[in-house]
């Protein structure tokens, strides 16, 4: 059965998401037509609003609502020491574990050749200025341990050994 445009078309919107298959975006489809007509406008304003709404912080690269962020404009934290991840969800993990009190840096992704995205591609250059204007003295490297995370962390780690101080998460440990 062929189902009516705008249904169709919603679909195809959401198949397009991160694990999300066109099973999985009908079902979607389906429940969202249950749902009240407010609902359907907040879901959509706040769609409408996810990118006007949010900014990159300059200090730490990480999406915030301020610049420059809440952990970057806390003057409580450790200035000297930085926790270096790939993308603003593990900053979020990280964060959510209380344990950690220095500041972050999100390098954006992680050096892939096959997709060719290479350290060019990366928020190294504006890490490096970090480094040197904020006189980091350890660097802790919080990416995950596939063969692209550990590609980005040789790649940082033979860059800034000479520098400082560096170390890695704990492999092998829950999460």
């Amino acid at each position: 059965m062929r189902y009516p445009k705008a249904i169709q078309i919603l679909i195809e919107k959401l198949s397009a998401l991160p694990s999300v298959g066109p099973k999985t975006a009908e079902r979607y489809v389906f429940h969202l037509f249950r749902q009240s007509d407010e609902t359907l406008n907040n879901l959509a304003v706040a769609i409408k609003e996810l990118k006007p709404k949010t900014i990159i912080c300059s200090s730490c690269q990480s999406l915030a609502e301020t610049n420059p962020c809440s952990i970057c404009a806390d003057q409580n934290r450790l200035s000297d020491t930085l926790c270096i991840v790939e993308n603003t969800q593990d900053l979020g993990a990280i964060e959510a574990t209380k344990q950690y009190t220095g500041k972050y840096f999100v390098l954006g992704g992680l050096i892939n050749t096959i997709n060719d995205i290479r350290p060019d591609d990366l928020n190294v250059a504006k890490l490096l200025k970090k480094i040197k204007e904020e006189k980091i003295k350890e660097i802790i490297l919080a990416l995950n341990f596939t063969l692209e995370g550990e590609t980005t962390a040789l790649y940082l780690n033979k860059l800034l050994r000479d520098h400082l101080k560096i170390t890695r998460l704990a492999k092998g440990l829950p999460a």
